[in-house]
């Protein structure tokens, strides 16, 4: 049986790209499908104010607050290394791709720009666990 995480990666790419990568689709219009995606999503405006989380999101992070976290800014729980970092994605509308460790778990750390009607309007970010062992294909 292949494991849930390798039956979604795709499906998750899919959605990240129709919906993170192209001009014509909001992330606030698509709160619906955000919803329901088994993975936390967060998603903050051009000033790093926390507009939009899921109830994954809601649920990693409860100790810091949940659902009241939004229309707070990002950059008050961050130390200024990560600070940094996502003011260069933001000026570079640019995306990264990083792995994390916390208590045994390792995650996969997806941030890309969004775009409202073409114009730049924050960063998009979503995590989720990687298995111990991730095979690796190569379709050369």
């Amino acid at each position: 049986m292949v494991p849930v995480f390798f039956r979604n990666l795709r499906g998750i790419f899919l959605f990240l790209h129709g919906t993170v990568s192209n001009y014509n689709y909001s992330i606030m219009d698509t709160n619906d499908r955000f919803l329901n995606l088994p993975f936390p999503v967060t998603v903050c405006d051009t000033e790093g104010i926390l507009i939009h989380m899921n109830a994954a999101a809601e649920a990693q992070f409860a100790r810091d607050g949940g659902r009241a976290l939004l229309g707070t800014n990002l950059f008050d729980c961050h130390p200024p290394a990560a600070q940094e970092k996502i003011r260069a994605l933001m000026r570079d509308r640019a995306g990264n791709i990083y792995t994390v460790e916390k208590h045994g778990k390792k995650k996969l750390i997806y941030q890309a720009p969004w775009y409202r009607d073409g114009e730049f309007a924050g960063l998009v970010e979503i995590s989720f666990e990687v298995p111990p062992v991730l095979p690796n294909f190569k379709r050369d």
